[in-house]
């Protein structure tokens, strides 16, 4: 009797992870008493030339002077299309909680007109967009289909981005 040993169950590990990508996006942002620092870390699974799907996590920090600090973070699950190489459509589900500290002298002065205070509460977010691929990296303009203005944590509905996965 000969027995065979079959090294599928290794073979099927490396053929899962050569199809992982690892990136996601980075970014500063500073101005006269304005800081906004941002780290978000993804992976995708790519099942083809085509379409793609993955999770990533965000942590951002936002600091505006004698107004607000704010602390968010989360994650998100995105699925990305490609139609033709050079163009990326995707989707994106994106749920944050923000911890706002509203600076005292802000509330003070805006107090009748504003309701802004301190809270914590969750954001969802989805996104539609489209860009442009070049090898690793895409460019384009993503949507929110349930942004709304008083969220307080995007200032607006339609966004740039810089996606990059290796």
């Amino acid at each position: 009797m000969c027995l065979q040993f079959s090294n599928a169950k290794a073979q099927d590990t490396v053929n899962f992870w050569q199809k992982v990508r690892f990136g996601g996006s980075a970014g500063l942002g500073f101005g006269s008493g304005y800081t906004d620092v941002t780290l978000a870390p993804g992976a995708i699974y790519q099942f083809n030339n085509y379409i793609a799907m993955g999770a990533g996590l965000q942590g951002t920090y936002v600091h505006q002077r004698d107004y607000y600090d704010a602390y968010i973070y989360g994650g998100s699950l995105v699925t990305l299309f490609n139609p033709i190489p050079q163009v990326q459509l995707s989707a994106e589900l994106e749920q944050l909680r923000v911890n706002l500290n509203v600076d005292e002298r802000f509330t003070d002065r805006y107090s009748n007109s504003l309701n802004y205070s301190d809270r914590n509460f969750w954001n969802t977010a989805l996104f539609f967009g489209a860009g442009y691929q070049m090898e690793h990296v895409t460019i384009g303009l993503r949507y929110n289909v349930l942004y709304n203005k008083k969220d307080l944590v995007y200032s607006d509905a339609l966004m740039p981005f810089v996606r990059v996965y290796f």
